[in-house]
């Protein structure tokens, strides 16, 4: 999969959860996705190639960043709390479909219950992958 890929997929999977938004508030080279107006994925280019950065528990980014070497600190964001995504060894739909689905609910996690999308399920027993949409 390739940079592009990586951002097309990763942009799917976020479109297809509920209550999310897609924005342009730094430009049209940034796609920004946002449950309840709160960020949980940026997909642009940084330095020059196509990267998506996503919201991550600090201990699970540490250890992305240990297993990947394409997985970096976030991008133009908290380095603790975010990291950025680019193609590379190991990088499989399945991951990156993963890391998108663990950024929105970190977020959703995060709202007041009252504000919280109502999560639908897909009747496996968890979220659609990169197979199931």
């Amino acid at each position: 999969m390739d940079g592009t890929q990586l951002q097309q997929l990763a942009m799917q999977v976020a479109a297809g959860l509920p209550a999310v938004s897609r924005t342009h508030p730094f430009g049209p080279e940034h796609d920004v996705f946002k449950v309840v107006g709160k960020i949980f994925l940026m997909a642009t280019e940084a330095p020059g190639a196509p990267i998506v950065t996503l919201k991550c528990e600090p201990p699970h980014a540490a250890a992305l960043r240990q297993e990947f070497p394409t997985i970096t600190p976030g991008y133009h964001m908290n380095k603790q709390h975010w990291i950025s995504l680019g193609a590379g060894p190991g990088i499989t739909r399945d991951l990156v479909a993963e890391l998108v689905l663990n950024a929105y609910e970190l977020v959703v996690e995060g709202l007041p219950r009252a504000r919280r999308p109502v999560l639908r399920h897909t009747g496996t027993g968890s979220w659609p992958t990169a197979e199931t949409g």
